[in-house]
């Protein structure tokens, strides 16, 4: 069950020059699925990440790391291989050589450098990954390389999604038109810095040496690091936005004139995937936005944001559409602003404002509060009363799905 996420479709997701991808079935958990991918990219792309700060990072994570500080900014990083169906995480010295032997099979069916190559893993953690089965899938995959394979990529990245997750857009600059696609995956274990997801992004613009890093983390912080859908962060979660440089479109700095309409388009095209992964969330019958306004800081909206999306006493309201809105209000005054003035603080259900001045509005019925929350896509919105910064989080109700998802998913 998904939350108003319809499929992707081939025709729309559009092909980013000098950037292909190939699928194959290699068998690493289940037979006869697409669970392999390799991405190929041109000379001179540029190629930066963001990943997760769990302390147990995967093996693949560790490497791609690596490879990265090496090569991401001088534009020699050539490939991209994932699998799903294990994590190869938690499996010490053997996985970190596994996760070397697979950048060293690719680099050879490429003609490259293990070093060029970026390996990625999801699935299940502490289990050793079948390196021969993935090993022996790599010709197939590069045999299938093409540029139009978005809709397979995504297929062939999925764990306990419920279907692929993939989007593009274009966007006109004063210098021409800028292709952006990307694909990702995710459904539990999700929670900001980072969520259990793989999220891949690639454009024909082109970035100068050292500039696109810092846009990813950027985007990845009002995207990928705005969604929650359980509290879990896990072992191997990457972003990684891939520029070739292949469109007529080359940014030198933060002032060129096509800066801004490009990150712009990133951050929409991010924030649409990491929505696609909330909507997919484990048993999510609501999708949730969290708008806090009114803080000193940044932060403070993100503290209060997070503690809402994290509550599973909010989250189980949602899915019961009960308006048991003290829930959200305790969870603002736990987040953990030291100074906050509840009677500064205002709250809003939909179109329905429920607290005035730290309080029960006046007017406020519980049949309004009950239209709200019988509808599948809910907003709340908080009024902090202490300054003029914003954050927005994306969440999900928590229903019984979600245990039974979870309790089953190594059988």
């Amino acid at each position: 069950m998904t939350v108003n996420l319809p499929l992707p479709q081939k025709d729309q997701l559009k092909p980013v020059q000098g950037f292909q991808m190939g699928i194959a079935e290699a068998g690493i958990k289940k037979a006869n699925r697409k669970d392999l991918l390799v991405m190929t990219l041109m000379p001179g792309s540029q190629v930066a990440g963001v990943f997760t700060l769990n302390r147990f990072c995967a093996a693949p994570v560790q490497v791609c790391k690596e490879h990265l500080a090496l090569n991401g900014a001088k534009g020699e990083i050539r490939a991209l291989v994932v699998n799903t169906g294990n994590a190869n995480a938690g499996t010490g010295e053997r996985g970190m050589q596994d996760a070397l032997v697979t950048c060293a099979e690719l680099a050879k069916e490429l003609k490259l450098n293990p070093e060029q190559v970026l390996p990625f893993s999801t699935g299940v953690i502490l289990e050793p990954l079948p390196i021969d089965r993935l090993v022996s899938g790599l010709p197939n995959a590069v045999a299938n390389l093409a540029e139009d394979h978005w809709l397979d990529a995504a297929e062939a990245i999925m764990t306990t999604d419920t279907q692929p997750k993939a989007a593009s857009i274009a966007v006109d600059t004063p210098s021409g038109l800028v292709t952006i696609t990307g694909i990702c995956k995710g459904a539990g274990m999700i929670h900001p810095n980072m969520a259990t997801m793989l999220g891949f992004i690639a454009t024909d613009a082109g970035f100068a040496p050292g500039l696109l890093s810092s846009l990813t983390r950027e985007i990845a912080d009002l995207s990928f690091n705005a969604i929650t859908i359980d509290g879990d962060t896990s072992t191997n979660d990457s972003f990684i936005i891939m520029a070739t440089g292949q469109s007529s479109v080359k940014i030198q700095s933060t002032t060129d004139a096509s800066y801004g309409l490009v990150r712009t388009a990133l951050i929409d095209l991010a924030r649409k995937l990491a929505q696609m992964i909330v909507r997919d969330g484990e048993g999510a019958t609501k999708f949730i936005t969290i708008d806090v306004q009114g803080g000193k800081t940044e932060d403070e909206c993100r503290l209060v944001a997070e503690a809402i999306a994290h509550s599973p006493l909010v989250k189980t309201a949602f899915f019961a559409s009960d308006p048991n809105l003290g829930r959200i209000l305790a969870a603002i005054g736990y987040a953990g602003i030291a100074d906050l003035d509840v009677n500064q603080v205002q709250m809003w259900l939909g179109d329905v404002w429920v607290a005035k001045n730290g309080g029960r509005h006046p007017d406020y019925q519980e049949a309004d509060g009950q239209r709200v929350m019988k509808a599948s896509e809910i907003t709340i919105k908080i009024d902090l009363g202490r300054g003029s910064a914003q954050q927005t989080m994306w969440t999900c109700d928590l229903s019984h799905d979600y245990v039974s998802i979870n309790a089953d998913y190594r059988s």
